[in-house]
């Protein structure tokens, strides 16, 4: 169980909530105890008609407790409830912050549909991990002193007679129910991930699952999985039912055996038989504490398994090291790739291999090449979402590896090849960028990317992942974000492969002026296609992962080599007016 040692590690913090709040479950279920002990003694004292001020003591005991009862359940409820919160809260925030740094590298490894579940689900699961598994268990021991000292009193024998059946509830039950349960959980666990997989699969799939007609054999493997895991949770349901009836039969074990060993004492006189009542009553009250202590095992496996598949990816070493000590970012924002190699994981391919060129201050560059040359591994790189295998990359005069990848980013901004939009307005969706922006400067980012019919609808839903918006709007949403960020580095990675060559025209042109008005700002524009190139300072030609030609438009149409092919293939039939580079 060394997930559940770990897991104590992270909620030590709370420790002292935790044990205030055993403390009051033990005051709750004493409180309890002390009522019934307390009427026990008033309907057995009343039965041999004493004056009033005998059963005094009595009343009053009825009276204390069965406040202190109802006021002690409700500030335990309220202070467990509020430790229980607190602990998600930092469960949650741990975990985050634990992913975060795997993020994009190691999580490509993982499904839509298992992340969620480990976010969620499991998180969810160890929502019971103080209540159910940790609180019960403290309370017991305490009920079970309290009893001892109260037992020993009267007579030693009582006391190790129900101590006996206190640690057989308390283990020998839990111990019985963990072995009929072992291994439901971390089933039930599993199966949910692959149903939440599969799930996530047909919503995002649907169109094309109807288009093949595989509808119908998609939702029969739902089927099949959602009636495998109501089958384990019928089987954990049953023996759970059970627990009580256990637990009842133990309590009516240690009354009888109670009662056997009070007769002799009683007919001796050794015991006021007054106290006949209160004791059974106390022994039968005390069991309560016990009820929980089998759920408490199941819930320990399912916690158990949560938090392995938890430390599963928290525990994996980040592709990516952060710097102990992060370097300043440099005010030149010149960029250097030095002798780089790179290969993804799990592939033979290098997708760069020996690439070396720099990009000054200020300089707009293009790099372009047939797809698979490895463009957009170069703006991975730089966004520092992979490092690469060998070489170096230098921002200003700083090793790219010095940086702090936060910072990095919040100076380099990027329009990729694929937009992602939040299920929320276009307001908020452009805020990611400038959470503190005005409405007057989201207004001009919008119509800054070509999205003037927006400007007045700021506030409204852009879908889930924004599928009320088309291809080339959600492309021109993520180029108003690079106009509110402000970054002194721009990346364009197939920024404008959704638009129509109008757009593109005039979008390009919209950035190059933007970069041009503040000359401190470089651009890097990544594409396939081939306009507007004479717009650029200097053309990097890349096939294979290496660079095969670097220089500008003019130059290398002389050269006619790789870049004069594909220029004269892409426009070979286009009209005189659109290409601007010739």
């Amino acid at each position: 169980m060394k997930e559940i040692a770990r897991l104590l590690r992270i909620v030590r913090p709370y420790q002292w909530w935790m044990l205030l709040a055993a403390v009051l479950g033990f005051t709750t279920i004493g409180s309890g105890i002390g009522l019934l002990v307390s009427s026990a003694y008033i309907l057995a004292k009343a039965a041999l008609h004493p004056s009033f001020h005998e059963l005094q003591l009595g009343i009053a005991g009825v009276r204390f407790f069965g406040l202190a009862r109802g006021i002690l359940r409700y500030i335990e409820r309220l202070v467990s409830h509020n430790t229980t919160f607190k602990i998600l809260s930092r469960l949650r925030i741990w975990f985050y912050e634990s992913i975060e740094p795997l993020a994009p590298a190691r999580l490509l490894h993982y499904k839509s549909g298992d992340l969620l579940q480990r976010i969620t689900g499991d998180i969810d699961t160890l929502e019971n991990f103080y209540s159910r598994v940790i609180a019960p268990p403290v309370t017991a021991i305490m009920i079970s002193i309290l009893l001892w000292v109260l037992m020993g009193n009267i007579s030693l024998t009582f006391a190790f007679v129900l101590l006996c059946f206190h640690v057989i509830a308390g283990t020998g039950i839990p111990l019985l129910s963990g072995y009929l349960n072992r291994g439901i959980s971390s089933k039930i666990s599993a199966l949910q991930a692959e149903l939440q997989t599969k799930t996530l699969d047909c919503i995002q799939g649907i169109s094309d699952l109807m288009l093949f007609n595989r509808l119908g054999s998609h939702i029969g493997q739902l089927e099949e999985l959602k009636f495998r895991e109501l089958e384990l949770q019928r089987k954990h349901a049953l023996i759970q039912r059970s627990h009580e009836s256990l637990t009842g039969l133990l309590m009516s074990g240690a009354v009888i055996t109670i009662l056997w060993l009070l007769a002799p004492e009683i007919q001796q006189g050794n015991i006021n038989g007054i106290y006949t009542a209160m004791i059974i009553i106390a022994v039968m009250a005390s069991f309560e504490a016990f009820l929980p202590l089998p759920d408490a095992v199941q819930h320990l496996e399912a916690n158990a398994a949560a938090g392995k598949r938890l430390f599963e990816i928290v525990d994996v070493k980040p592709v990516v090291t952060i710097p102990d000590h992060p370097a300043k970012y440099p005010d030149n924002h010149s960029i250097s790739f030095s002798n780089i190699s790179f290969s993804y994981p799990e592939t033979h391919i290098p997708a760069l291999s020996d690439v070396s060129f720099s990009i000054r201050e200020g300089e707009k560059t293009a790099i372009v090449g047939p797809s698979g040359a490895g463009k957009s591994t170069i703006s991975n790189l730089l966004l520092k979402f992979w490092p690469p295998s060998e070489g170096t990359i230098t921002i200003g005069d700083q090793k790219l590896d010095h940086l702090d990848a936060e910072t990095v980013r919040k100076n380099i901004s990027i329009v990729s090849q694929k937009t992602y939009l939040f299920g929320e307005s276009i307001r908020k969706n452009l805020m990611l960028a400038k959470p503190d922006a005005t409405d007057e400067e989201l207004k001009r980012a919008l119509h800054f990317a070509g999205l003037e019919p927006f400007a007045d609808k700021l506030d409204m839903w852009t879908g889930q992942h924004g599928m009320n918006l088309s291809g080339g709007e959600r492309q021109r949403m993520a180029i108003a974000r690079v106009f509110l960020q402000d970054a002194s580095v721009i990346i364009l990675d197939e920024a404008t492969a959704n638009l129509d060559t109008l757009t593109e025209k005039s979008v390009m042109q919209s950035m190059l002026s933007l970069c041009r008005n503040k000359k401190e700002k470089t651009l890097v524009v990544i594409t396939h296609r081939l306009g507007n190139m004479s717009l650029f300072d200097r053309i990097l030609v890349l096939e294979h992962g290496s660079i095969r030609e670097q220089g500008t438009h003019e130059q290398l149409m002389q050269k006619k080599g790789l870049y004069a092919s594909m220029w004269s293939l892409q426009h070979r039939h286009a009209p005189p007016e659109l290409i601007t580079g010739s």
